[in-house]
């Protein structure tokens, strides 16, 4: 087992159980782990957008975390904006509803959505058909998580920071119904 495996099931010590409201969450992934992770995103960004000056859309509330500590690494010319779609109450899945939409013009730009967790792929679906409507070029996917057993379309995830099983996680960003996006390591729940 190498020690990015070994890590990943046996986080740093100094992490312990957290109670979020009326759950309570396990260790999962170190705050060194997500780092690294958010690095091999950026440095990979940075290879294949030099010369180039893409759009990135982040997406609200979750990925604030992931897309600051990108975006500190990013070399490339970009630009930012922000896209709020409703996905989630609590652990169950809802309907997607937008709240925030696009005023930029997209056409012929490379647009990167920057997401918090893709699992069923329903947001970023989503995404991919404003974008078609706005005439983006070619459109990409950043994710720091991903879990491809929970997904179901066939948009590729070009940049991922790190694939989980289809568990329900908190932390960097992620929420158990607005709380623990605080947290700088991830926590699993285990009913």
């Amino acid at each position: 087992m190498d020690s990015f495996a070994f890590s990943l099931l046996f986080p740093q010590k100094n992490m312990q159980k957290i109670q979020l409201l009326d759950k309570e969450f396990e260790p999962f992934i170190a705050e060194s782990e997500i780092q690294a992770a958010v690095s091999r995103v950026a440095n990979q960004i940075n290879v294949d957008f030099a010369g180039k000056s893409p759009l990135f859309l982040i997406v609200l509330n979750g990925a604030f975390m992931f897309a600051a500590d990108m975006m500190k690494q990013l070399t490339i010319t970009c630009e930012l904006s922000f896209v709020k779609i409703a996905s989630y109450h609590g652990a169950e899945q809802k309907d997607l509803q937008e709240l925030i939409g696009l005023n930029e013009d997209l056409t012929g730009r490379e647009v990167i959505i920057v997401e918090d967790i893709v699992d069923s792929g329903n947001t970023v679906h989503r995404i991919f058909e404003m974008l078609k409507e706005k005439n983006a070029a070619k459109v990409y996917v950043a994710s720091m998580f991903f879990k491809p057993g929970a997904y179901k379309y066939q948009h590729p995830i070009q940049y991922t920071g790190l694939n989980i099983a289809n568990d329900f996680i908190v932390g960097y960003g992620l929420d158990y119904n607005g709380v623990g996006r605080n947290l700088n390591a991830i926590y699993v729940y285990k009913p």
